[in-house]
């Protein structure tokens, strides 16, 4: 019996031809806020080949991520799946260790079985995958994984409050920028793109590091920044007075440190120079990849998404880092770039991460798939004023849940505790509308996206989880039991 047909139908079956697809250039930048020039985050930001990009494709100005931490974030927008779906809150697990999503097929690897050749290398996924057989199962090629690279002998900044963790620390010192992390991994993508087959399309994934802490620059970088105040960010002392109480536990006990030690030691002007310093480092990795895919030929053919996993907080709200459900928290920068994608396009609807797995399938042609929460952007690539029906949805652990629409920001608490932000005279969300009888009917309307269904805490989630007993009024964070009257840590 000839048993070649069967095995050529076998093959193709596992590989399917892909010959004329697009090929897609994958960029997560860790940590980046909307502290990009195109996205008008902070006004002395430079950062031209973000810029660029943005001007030939089209940029969500309104996009949020779907949970203000790495791994859920991560795991959220390559698994096309929100957290209340995965039950993944926390930095830990790994999804591939929680049985219900071990064989669920991520982002790349729906690529894969669509005939494209898989590459990766930086931060992508959060956290330890495994050896290389593991590591093969994610992608094809795996470059050097990044991080921070070059580091002083000792902290910059000296010991810093909640645990004086070892990452968290900025400021510069000499050092080449081609020992940084994110050098290293520009270079592996330019030699990827400038060694590509002809005959096979590629999924290119390059996840930078920086700006997150330990954000370190060269003073070159440092020199694009006055040394003066001009270059902090717009705060309000009083901020927090008509927040809730339970907006306090999302950030209860952090390493991050607080606007007001920042302050006291005279370092709140450094840690915002350093990371804008950090962006425009960053701004010119994306360039030199962008500029090895205009040289190889490639640009006219290759589809461009540039996304950050959160937001980040500066002085804003009195602390700095992540985990909270204010646009300084969840917005990100989000582009497209490419063949079927508009040029110049600017897009005020909301956007959700997760929204990356759809669209991208659809742009390169791969055919819809049915057990995805995300919903496809190719509407809005086409035309940037199309409206979409959903706001954009941010989780962070269950119970706490931010909706942003194109005008509004509506956050509730696991409490019941809720805020309410209108964003055409308030940017900064300084005043907490919730409450006022004249802004029922808004918070209604958003209150009708909060999600139906929250997966529990799958097993093994710890670090930065939040539950909440209403039956004790007693929240706990990371094992540690809080109580209205417990004093914030500062």
């Amino acid at each position: 019996m000839n048993l070649f047909p069967i095995l050529a139908a076998s093959v193709c079956l596992l590989l399917p031809v892909a010959t004329g697809k697009p090929n897609v250039v994958f960029i997560a930048i860790d940590d980046q806020n909307d502290w990009v020039g195109a996205f008008g985050g902070h006004p002395l930001v430079k950062t031209p080949h973000l810029d660029r990009l943005a001007a030939r494709g089209t940029a969500f100005l309104n996009a949020h991520c779907n949970a203000p931490l790495c791994n859920p974030s991560r795991t959220s927008l390559m698994l096309g799946l929100r957290p209340t779906t995965t039950g993944i809150y926390g930095l830990e697990p790994w999804f591939r260790k929680v049985p219900e999503w071990a064989d669920r097929v991520t982002l790349p690897q729906h690529f894969k079985q669509h005939g494209y050749r898989t590459l990766s290398a930086g931060k992508v996924y959060h956290g330890g995958i495994g050896g290389p057989a593991k590591r093969k199962l994610e992608f094809d090629e795996w470059g050097p994984d990044g991080g921070v690279g070059a580091r002083p002998e000792k902290k910059l900044v000296g010991p810093t409050p909640m645990g004086n963790n070892p990452l968290v620390d900025w400021g510069v010192f000499p050092h080449r920028d081609e020992d940084k992390g994110d050098y290293k991994v520009a270079d592996w993508a330019i030699g990827q793109i400038r060694a590509a087959p002809k005959d096979r399309p590629f999924f290119l994934a390059a996840g930078f590091f920086l700006p997150h802490v330990p954000c370190y620059a060269t003073q070159r970088w440092f020199d694009l920044y006055p040394d003066d105040d001009s270059v902090l960010p717009r705060i309000l002392e009083s901020d927090r007075a008509d927040t809730p109480r339970f907006s306090w536990y999302l950030h209860w006990s952090l390493p991050e440190p607080r606007l007001k030690w920042l302050r006291e030691e005279k370092q709140w002007r450094n840690l915002v120079r350093s990371y804008l310093a950090c962006t425009s480092f960053v701004d010119a990795q994306v360039g030199r990849v962008m500029a090895a895919l205009e040289e190889a030929g490639l640009a006219e053919n290759t589809i461009v998404v540039l996304w950050s996993d959160h937001g980040w907080h500066l002085g804003e709200k009195g602390i700095s880092g992540k985990n909270t459900l204010w646009d300084d928290g969840t917005r990100v920068p989000l582009i497209f770039a490419g063949p079927g994608v508009g040029k110049g396009g600017r897009v005020t609807q909301p956007a959700d991460l997760l929204d990356i797995y759809p669209t991208l399938i659809e742009l390169c042609g791969l055919g819809p798939r049915a057990d995805l929460d995300g919903t496809s952007l190719v509407p809005q690539l086409k035309d940037p004023a199309a409206k979409r029906e959903r706001p954009a949805i941010t989780t962070h652990n269950p119970g706490n849940h931010g909706i942003r629409s194109e005008r509004w920001r509506y956050i509730r608490y696991a409490d019941g505790s809720e805020e309410l932000y209108d964003h055409r005279s308030d940017p900064d969300e300084w005043t907490n509308l919730a409450g006022r009888p004249e802004h029922a009917a808004v918070v209604a309307e958003h209150r009708r996206w909060l999600p139906e269904k929250e997966h529990p805490p799958v097993p093994g989630s710890a670090h930065r989880v939040l539950s909440y007993d209403p039956g004790r009024d007693e929240a706990e964070w990371e094992g540690r039991k809080v109580r209205r009257g417990d004093p914030v840590p500062e």
